[in-house]
């Protein structure tokens, strides 16, 4: 069995998002793509950057209608469940909990893949995992000095990039404009149905904290 797993803040979720799903679910042949909304990101909740995420309820209902019609996408609600920060060598060993045989892929931007020895035991990580990597643009793909020196399996996940981020849309809203004003294009319908609704991010500060406009 083939498993990907696509975790992030997801807040909002977008198009951005389902463009990068589908194309692992393409060049790596899924059987399933475990969406992981984070609970407590430790790297987005700490240092100057830092800023207060849309509650975790409502960013895992909105990852719900986003990946709604795809069989093979599958909400994982785990980090959410779990108590204290969220760390992706936890989610990895449960996962390998329930299906010890299969071979899981972590999807990451080109941007997490040069900063992933700061992630927490990432030399475990590497060991139970498969990394899909999507690139910016063309070019090889270079890890840094520290990922260099630990052998790992790695895969570039060619994809068409989307000049799209989280925080584009938060400062959209937060600057008076209505999510349903970026669908279909930018958020899924139901996705900037519900932003709406609920009246997240309006009137809220935001800091451009997003990588590769996937986060």
């Amino acid at each position: 069995m083939r498993i990907g797993l696509f975790g992030g803040s997801f807040d909002p979720v977008h198009n951005a998002h389902l463009a990068l799903a589908r194309a692992a679910l393409a060049h790596l042949k899924l059987d399933q793509l475990h969406w992981v909304p984070a609970g407590q990101p430790w790297q987005k909740t700490q240092g100057p950057n830092a800023r207060v995420l849309a509650p975790a309820e409502h960013r895992v209902a909105m990852v719900e209608l986003a990946i709604a019609g795809e069989e093979r996408f599958v909400l994982n609600t785990s980090e959410v469940e779990r108590q204290g920060p969220s760390y992706t060598i936890d989610t990895v060993r449960e996962l390998q909990s329930h299906f010890a045989s299969a071979q899981v892929f972590l999807l990451i931007g080109q941007d997490q893949y040069a900063g992933l020895p700061t992630w927490h035991e990432w030399r475990e990580l590497l060991s139970r995992v498969t990394l899909a990597i999507a690139m910016r643009g063309k070019g090889s793909l270079v890890p840094p000095p520290e990922l260099a020196a630990v052998w790992h399996r790695a895969e570039v996940l060619p994809m068409t990039p989307i000049n799209l981020s989280s925080t584009a849309i938060r400062q959209h809203i937060a600057g008076g404009g209505r999510a349903m004003d970026l669908a279909p294009t930018l958020v899924p319908e139901a996705v900037a149905r519900y932003i709406d609704q609920h009246r997240l991010y309006a009137g809220t500060a935001q800091h451009p904290t997003e990588l590769n406009g996937h986060s």
